[in-house]
Parts: C-alpha cells; structure tokens; sequence
C-alpha cells in the first residue's frame, strides 16, 4: 500500500488549482481505469480513444478519493462540485508521470531497469527472484512497461520496497529514454538485441540505439549490464566508464559466463566461472534462458548478493503467464507454448531447443507471422529456415501470410505430408492440428501476439 496526501501531489504534479481544504486527505492506490479504484484511490482520467475525464462519476462510485483533471473545472459533474477534490494540472499523463518521479524519489529504492529486445520479461521476473533473497522487491506486473504503465508500478509500489524492478518496452525511438529519465536506474539491463520493432529503426543498429536510451537517466555512478558478445553494443558503451559495464554471455570474454550447461524439457541448470564449484537450477527449459538468469545474478551481485544465496531463489521462481510454458495437450500431448512474442532471434533459439527434445511421438511446430520487421519480413521469416530439420521435426505447420515465403523455402525440406500453410480464419488450422496430434506428440507454437495463435493453443489445451 501506497501512502501519499493530497497535498503531496498537488505539489508534485504542479496544481494550478487550490486544494487546501483537502490538503490532509489520503491516497492509498492510484489508476487510470475505474474498475481496478478501490477506497482510497486517486483517478488518473487519461485521453485515449475514450477521454477518461467522461468516467469521473464512475470513479467516486467505485472508491475514489480524489482525481486528477486536465479540463476546466466547469467541466465537473454539477454533483460533485464543492463535494469531491481534483487536482487540476495542464496534462494528466505528464502528471501521472511526475507523480511517479516524486513518490520514487519519497520511498528511495534502488531501481533495476530492464530492456531488450527479447527476454525482457523473463529476465525481469529472475531478477526478482535474484533480489528477493535479500531485500524487499516490486517488479513491473504484465506488460506494464510503458509511458503509462511504468509510472503505475511505481505507484503501486509498497512504501517498504527496497529495491524496484522495471521493464521498460519500446516500439519507437526515444520511448526508453523517457521512461530512463522517470526511473533513474542505479542498474540498466539491456537483455539481447534481436529484430523486435525493426520496422520503424530499419536495422538491428537502430533498435541497438534505442535500448542504449536505458543508460539516459542511469545514475552517476549507475551500472550497466548487457551481452558482451553483442558488436553492436560494444561499440555503443563507451560512452559509459569502464567501472560501470558489466558483462554476460556464453564466453569467458564476459564478467560472468556459463562453463557447463545441461538442457533438459522442464529444467535447465548451468555453473558459472564465479561458482565453479555451484550448480544452478531453473525451472525452465531452453539454453537461452541461461543468459537471462546470467544477466539476473549479475545484478545481485551488483546490488551485494552471492551468487550462494541467490542461486537457490532462481530454482523456484514463477515464469510470467504465456512465456515458454507447458501445457497439457489434447490426445494425451504436450503442448510448448510461446505465442505471446516472437522475433527471429527468439524463434531460431526456441526450434533448436526443442529439435533436441527426446519424446515417445511426433513433434509437431505450428508457426505464425512475426509482426512490426517491415520491408525485412520475407528476409527474416527465411532466417527461421536453417532452425527445421525433418530429420527432428515431423510436421511443420505455418500460419499467417508473412510465413508464406518460409512455407515456399520449405517445400525443398519437407515432404508434402509434413509442411502445411494457413491463412485467414483459425477455426481451419485448428481442426487440421487436432487431427494430426496423437499421444506422446509434443507441439510448439510460436508466434507475435498480434497473430494470435494463443487461441489456437486455448483449443489444444485440456
């Protein structure tokens, strides 16, 4: 729980408005969207494609104690003049923002940003589980990690918390930068630069940039981690002392790297050079989540753990909803589901893991478009190319017009009763897959959000 009196945010978010004779009111939860208030909240009414500003009744009735507003206060519903407190400000998402900034600077935690073009959300919830073992943590929630969700999970965070962790996306330069300058992290993780977005930076340099805006509000002292075998970072970092980089990756070139991996289909554990001598276990599959958890330890031991005592957290912690998670499949199958973010990068390493995976039956890839690589689609959608070999996996199922060039390439690769392309409804691809899916079979489905093959897996879930 929150704690901040309405005198405190009049300041903070510059009223141009008196609120004197609410000055000693409490505010104990803060949000936008009216069916999440409860008693105590403060209303942040928002201009979207709905104006927020329309909702205010709505907000008392659900436990508002007081609202922002952006309009004249002529504007107030009749009912609620002289009876309920706003603060009126020029711009309520720049006040939203600068309350945030206010209460981080109130409850003083140390902040862990987190970026990257994949992993991000992974990283971030190791990291928490890293922190965890020793100081009281708050993480970004979901994909709260915009100009407006950001500022909400600092405003959610208890006023005990000691450390706060923040992932900070991007679709458009100069987001991180803004989002940097609200947290000034005292630690900037950039996880891997992949394809994410590349439709609006034009190349894998550009989207480098982008994630390098983390280290914009890092603070003086403030440290860096990426991936030291990144040439496009390397050449970025100097820009920072050589105190504050710290490196991971897979070789001993980096801070910290792995000397032993061992992959497993619901585990992976790996020892580092820091600890030869201890294992360290995550309940994840996947050799590419190794780097997220390198990245992890690294920033407790920045922030003063061992690597002895956070090691045991990672063993346990909880992998955000939809990202590579199992699933029991119909016909007694297992189903790998990782179809709420996909770039090549990520796709290439999720297909070589599990071509390794050792089952009774079939194991089947259903794949969907990769969104936002513009005029680079047909390029990277080949790229996945090199990653299905038919003498590991039997059947290739590929949804989605920009998986039309993949399905052309393929044709070469696979025979016709193991490479299948859909486009249009699901209801098709669907049937089709739940006739092909016998017990044993494990299925990957991988895909962006936007193609919502999530709704595929749904159907194929018991």
């Amino acid at each position: 729980m929150i704690s901040l009196t309405v005198k405190e945010i009049a300041i903070a978010v510059g009223a141009i408005n008196d609120t004197n004779q609410w000055s000693d009111r409490e505010i104990t939860s803060v949000n936008f969207d009216t069916r999440k208030l409860v008693k105590g909240s403060l209303f942040v009414p928002l201009l979207g494609t709905n104006d927020g500003h329309h909702f205010i009744l709505k907000a008392v009735e659900n436990g508002a104690a007081v609202s922002l507003w952006s309009k004249s206060l002529n504007d107030l519903p009749l009912e609620l003049e002289q009876e309920f407190p706003v603060i009126q400000v020029n711009d309520t998402l720049k006040a939203l923002q600068d309350l945030a900034a206010f209460y981080l600077t109130k409850v003083a935690p140390k902040v862990v940003g987190i970026t990257g073009s994949n992993g991000k959300t992974t990283t971030k919830d190791m990291t928490d589980a890293v922190l965890s073992s020793q100081y009281r943590v708050h993480k970004t929630q979901g994909n709260f990690n915009n100009h407006i969700g950001l500022p909400i999970t600092i405003l959610e965070m208890p006023i005990e918390t000691e450390v706060v962790i923040l992932e900070m996306g991007m679709s458009r330069a100069g987001e991180i930068k803004v989002l940097s300058d609200l947290a000034k992290p005292d630690v900037a993780i950039i996880t891997m630069i992949g394809e994410s977005h590349i439709e609006f930076f034009g190349s894998r340099a550009g989207i480098a940039d982008a994630k390098m805006e983390i280290c914009s509000g890092l603070k003086e002292n403030g440290v860096l981690i990426y991936p030291g075998e990144e040439p496009l970072l390397q050449e970025k970092v100097t820009v920072l002392k050589e105190s504050q980089l710290k490196t991971f990756g897979t070789s001993p070139e980096n801070d910290l790297y792995p000397l032993e991996i061992d992959a497993q289909m619901n585990r992976t554990s790996f020892i580092t050079n820091e600890r030869p001598d201890l294992v360290v276990n995550l309940p994840v599959l996947g050799t590419y989540n190794v780097n997220n958890a390198l990245a992890a330890l690294m920033a407790g031991m920045t922030l003063g753990i061992p690597i002895e005592k956070s090691a045991p957290k990672l063993a346990q912690f909880q992998l955000t909803k939809n990202r590579t998670e199992w699933l029991k499949g119909i016909n007694e199958s297992s189903i790998l589901n990782d179809a709420y973010n996909a770039n090549p990068t990520a796709m290439r390493a999720v297909l070589d893991n599990f071509s390794t995976f050792t089952n009774t039956g079939k194991k089947i890839v259903v794949l969907g478009d990769m969104l936002e690589l513009g005029d680079q689609s047909s390029e990277l959608h080949l790229r996945v190319k090199d990653s299905l070999d038919p003498a590991r996996i039997e059947k290739v199922i590929l949804y989605g017009e920009q998986m039309t060039v993949l399905y052309e390439a393929l044709k070469g690769t696979f025979d016709e009763e193991s490479l299948f392309h859909f486009i249009g409804a699901k209801e098709p691809l669907i049937k089709f897959v739940e006739k092909q899916i016998n017990p044993g079979d494990y299925i990957l489905i991988k895909s962006s959000l936007g193609t919502d093959l999530l709704s595929v897996v749904r159907s194929l879930q018991v």
